[in-house]
C-alpha cells in the first residue's frame, strides 16, 4: 500500500479552491492501491489533517509527519496546489531535492508557466500565435497613450502571475486603465495587458496518460460576464460545452498545437491550455499545469467524456509519477 501525500491550500487567492480539489483527489483515490494523506501547505503551518481534522505537523527536512509516535513518510506526493508555492516550481524544486515524486511537471516548467510573459515568449518563435501585449513592473510609468496604441481598446489587464482571474480587468476606455493596473498589482508586481481577441474561447486538456501524450476532449466556454472570470469559473456564471462546436478540422488544429506546446516545454502531468480562436486561427492566452480537480472543473468534464474515470485519472497520475 503506497503513501500518497496530497498537498493543498497554499499562500496565494487561490486557496480556497486548491482546498475544493485536494478533497476530491483524496475522496477518489483507489484505496485498493493508495492511503492518502491531506497535507494542508499554508505560510503560517504544514500539517498532515487526518480523518477526524486533527493537525500534526509537517517536518520540513524530510516531508514526514509522526502521529502517536509513529513516523509517516511519502511513496509520492499529488500536487493540488494552484498558486504560489505549488504551481511555481517552489514545491517541484523542494521535492527534487528530498528525491520523492510528485504528480506535477518539473519545477522549471511550472516556474516558466507560471509567468505569463515568460511562457508566451518561449512558444513564440514555435510560430505559436498570442495576444498583442504591452509589459509592466510595479513602478514603471504608466504611458496610457502609449498602451492604448500598442494593444488597441478593449483590452484585458492581468497579473502576470495568478490564477483563477483574480485581478484580471477587461478596459473599454483609456480612463479605465490606471484602475485595472492598480487592481492587478494586488495580485502581482508584474503586469501583462493584451489585446482583445474577439473570438470562440477554449480550454484544452493535455496529459500523460498511460505514457502517451493525450489531448482530451476541448471545452467552449460562453461566460454570461464579459469574460471567464472568476464568477464564470467558479460561480456559475459561463457555460462549458465539452466538446466545444468547433468543426473537426479546428478541434484537430487547437489539439495538436497544445500538444506542441506540452511537447516543447517537455511537460509532464496535467496541463490546460486556454484559447481564443480569431479568424480561424487559435491564439494562446496561458497554461495551467495545476488546473483545478473539482468535480466541476474543466479536466474532470474533458475526461469524463473521454470515458476516463476520476479515479482512473488520478491513479494515472501517481503511477507516472511512482515510475518516472
Amino acid at each position: 500500500m503506497k503513501h500518497i501525500a496530497i498537498i493543498m491550500g497554499g499562500y496565494s487567492s487561490e486557496y480556497k479552491i486548491s482546498l475544493v480539489s485536494g478533497n476530491v483527489v483524496y475522496n477518489f483515490l483507489d484505496q485498493s492501491k493508495y492511503k492518502g494523506y491531506r497535507i494542508h501547505i499554508f505560510k503560517e503551518k504544514w500539517v498532515y489533517v487526518d480523518a477526524n481534522d486533527a493537525e500534526f505537523p509537517i517536518d520540513k527536512n524530510d516531508f514526514s509527519t509522526t502521529v502517536n509516535g509513529t513516523k509517516i513518510t511519502f511513496d509520492a506526493v499529488f500536487n493540488a496546489i494552484h498558486g504560489t508555492p505549488g504551481e511555481d516550481g517552489l514545491m517541484q524544486a523542494y521535492f527534487e531535492l528530498l528525491g520523492i515524486p510528485q504528480t506535477s511537471c518539473d519545477y522549471y516548467q511550472a516556474a516558466l508557466t507560471f509567468n505569463k510573459r515568460d511562457l508566451l515568449s518561449v512558444l513564440k518563435p514555435y510560430g505559436i500565435k498570442t495576444a498583442t501585449s504591452f509589459y509592466l513592473n510595479k513602478g514603471d510609468l504608466i504611458d496610457t497613450a502609449e498602451i492604448v496604441n500598442k494593444v488597441g481598446l478593449p483590452c484585458f489587464v492581468k497579473p502576470n502571475k495568478s490564477g483563477s482571474s483574480f485581478g484580471i480587468s477587461k478596459v473599454k476606455t483609456a480612463a479605465e486603465l490606471p484602475i485595472a493596473i492598480e487592481v492587478a498589482y494586488k495580485e502581482d508586481n508584474e503586469i501583462i495587458i493584451e489585446s482583445f481577441l474577439d473570438g470562440t474561447e477554449v480550454s484544452v486538456g493535455v496529459i500523460n496518460y498511460q505514457g502517451t501524450i493525450t489531448v482530451l476532449p476541448i471545452t467552449e466556454i460562453v461566460s454570461e460576464n464579459d469574460f471567464f472570470d472568476y464568477e464564470a469559473k467558479y460561480l456559475g456564471k459561463s457555460q462549458e460545452i465539452t466538446p466545444a462546436r468547433i468543426s473537426d478540422e479546428m478541434t484537430q488544429k487547437v489539439g495538436e498545437i497544445a500538444k506542441r506546446a506540452y511537447e516543447i516545454l517537455k511537460m509532464k502531468g496535467f496541463s490546460r491550455s486556454e484559447f481564443i480562436i480569431v479568424n480561424g486561427e487559435p491564439h494562446m492566452l496561458e497554461m495551467n499545469t495545476i488546473p483545478g480537480l473539482t468535480t466541476e472543473s474543466l479536466i474532470p468534464q474533458q475526461a469524463k467524456v473521454a470515458g476516463i474515470s476520476l479515479e482512473d485519472l488520478f491513479t494515472n497520475a501517481i503511477e507516472l509519477a511512482l515510475n518516472n
